[in-house]
């Protein structure tokens, strides 16, 4: 989801204090190849934010499975559990009614005024677009996985406020187009754009599920995204329709 200067700081806090350092459990320190799930190695600080996300997006998950009914514990979610919460929040909503559960979350996340004080922060300049790629790679590799600040070109200025990720984990896990594209891209686009004043546009790449943030980029319209018109991942997905040209959940 993004760079949220309040969830930064905690994060901070956390590694000060010698917590484990979120990390690939593969040999090789890369993702795994296409197909195969990259295996991770979570530690403290990484258990408290999928604890974080997933209790508050838990309200609006809706019903469990019956082997599910007792509430879990904040230490009870692993990246698995964060996902299938998303899962159930996706379930029985239109693609906006997901984007603004995810807006929502994202609100409650932060204390009063803290939008505000963003804007003050890091008015939409290129220093402010380079610093808050620079802040992605470390503070959101629990959520996305391996990434690394890039050279981008925004305006006809080429600037390094570009974040490549390797291979998305959220896309990895949840094997969802939809998922992606509704419960990540767009509203966390929407909430730098419009919430933080800093324009922000991510460009994932469903063959082999990289994805590329640009700060500072205004982003397309949403029937002009070429994201939401993408086909189900019918190898990996669940919930897919193969016979759908779009996704369903970019549809409805």
């Amino acid at each position: 989801m993004a760079a949220i200067a309040s969830l930064q700081a905690i994060h901070l806090n956390f590694r000060r204090r010698g917590s484990i350092r979120c990390g690939i459990s593969e040999p090789s320190g890369e993702p795994a190849p296409i197909g195969q799930k990259t295996r991770y190695n979570d530690g403290l600080a990484e258990r408290v934010f999928m604890g974080l996300f997933a209790k508050k997006m838990e309200k609006f998950g809706g019903s469990k499975k019956k082997n599910e009914m007792k509430e879990k514990g904040f230490w009870d979610y692993d990246y698995e559990s964060f996902v299938e919460v998303s899962k159930r929040v996706m379930q029985g909503r239109s693609r906006t009614q997901q984007q603004e559960v995810v807006r929502e979350v994202l609100l409650s996340m932060l204390p009063p005024g803290a939008p505000e004080q963003f804007r003050k922060l890091f008015p939409p300049t290129k220093w402010a677009a380079e610093f808050n790629a620079a802040l992605t790679v470390p503070f959101f590799h629990w959520l996305v996985g391996l990434s690394q600040v890039i050279e981008v070109e925004v305006n006809g200025v080429k600037q390094r406020s570009g974040v490549r990720i390797k291979k998305c984990r959220y896309l990895e896990n949840s094997g969802c187009v939809g998922m992606c594209v509704n419960m990540c891209k767009i509203p966390t686009q929407d909430f730098f754009t419009n919430e933080f004043g800093l324009p922000l546009t991510m460009n994932p790449n469903f063959d082999d599920m990289s994805c590329e943030m640009i700060y500072g980029q205004a982003p397309p319209a949403f029937e002009d995204d070429p994201a939401t018109k993408q086909p189900c991942l019918a190898y990996i997905c669940s919930m897919s329709n193969p016979s759908s040209p779009v996704c369903p959940k970019l549809q409805a």
